[in-house]
């Protein structure tokens, strides 16, 4: 089969188009032909292990997983013989941010880890663009108590954690403002958006409105900078770690000192977000967004593109013509 691989960490000129073995499941496992899975920044992070904790996982001088990928949508060929949960036949998605080695043609995974079946009226494209950022997402929105009519800012509204958060917030009532630039100012509105400010025209942290939540999707403000912006009780979340993890310190001290506060999202829970994520679609109230597709044997354009930071949405990899 073949698949892609890292040897070693670095920018995306390590990464070689190889072949191996088909892989044979165990008695506990489903082998899956992959459709498609996704670059993401999760993917961007292990292939160049930064920060430099995440080598901890990953492998401390050379990748412990040598084939990339954390999220797929594909369909199971065979399973072993102790599982009853899924059959032959059946398409699937799922997601390990610790890694599943989905950038190639087959892969195996035990019954039990992240994975479920693909909606009647989801393709795999959109199956496996539903993994990585809409999971982030909802694992940012379960950490609060989210009330309809409550007012959220999300701030990077067009990349695959923000336009998932987006819509995630739509369904549960709130009124959203996304922040994103220009070219996308029309997608987020279709998207459900109560109002856009495109950043390129004007500073969001100046506005007078009031929040109770802020939705950081890129990590790219503060929680210094938009304090102002927060009602009594208002929450901050972001999706990276800040300078000098400063999200983490202030998520330890802020809910005691003071009126306003930050949450620390820490992502868990993987299959509870993979089910609330299908639910979603079967309702036909979330879509991912889909920037582009590279065939696997481009996915270090691929990887170079997204690590620009200006992606829309998500970034798929397909395996074939017929995906």
């Amino acid at each position: 089969m073949k698949v892609i691989i890292h040897p070693k960490y670095g920018p995306p000129e390590v990464l070689q188009l190889s072949t191996l073995e088909k892989p044979v499941p165990k008695e506990h496992e489903v082998l899956i032909k992959v459709k498609a899975t996704t670059v993401n920044r999760t993917d961007c992070a292990i292939l160049r292990a930064k920060p430099f904790i995440m080598r901890w996982v990953t492998g401390f001088l050379k990748p412990v997983k040598i084939i990339p990928g954390t999220d797929f949508a594909g369909v199971i060929e065979a399973v072993g013989k102790d599982v009853v949960s899924f059959k032959a036949g059946e398409k699937v998605f799922g997601f390990d941010d610790s890694g599943l080695s989905s950038s190639a043609e087959y892969l195996t995974l035990s019954a039990d880890k992240a994975l479920t079946t693909i909606p009647k009226n989801v393709s795999y494209e959109q199956a496996a663009a539903s993994s990585e950022g809409a999971h982030y997402a909802y694992n940012m929105l379960n950490k609060v108590n989210l009330t309809s009519g409550q007012k959220a800012l999300v701030n990077g509204a067009s990349g695959a954690i923000g336009s998932a958060a987006l819509q995630f917030l739509k369904y549960f009532g709130l009124d959203v403002v996304a922040v994103c630039g220009t070219k996308n100012v029309e997608l987020i509105k279709s998207l459900g958006a109560n109002q856009v400010m495109d950043y390129t025209r004007e500073d969001f942290t100046q506005t007078d409105q009031k929040f109770d939540f802020i939705f950081d999707t890129v990590g790219k403000s503060s929680f210094a900078k938009c304090k102002s912006l927060l009602n009594p009780g208002g929450v901050y979340l972001s999706s990276e770690l800040g300078w000098m993890a400063q999200n983490i310190f202030f998520a330890l001290f802020t809910p005691i000192f003071g009126k306003k506060k930050v949450i620390f999202p820490i992502p868990s829970d993987i299959k509870g977000s993979l089910l609330f994520i299908k639910k979603l679609m079967e309702e036909g109230k979330f879509k991912p967004v889909i920037d582009r597709q590279y065939p696997l044997e481009q996915i270090a354009e691929a990887y170079r593109y997204v690590e620009k930071g200006q992606k829309t949405g998500n970034v798929i990899i397909t395996m074939d013509a017929g995906s």
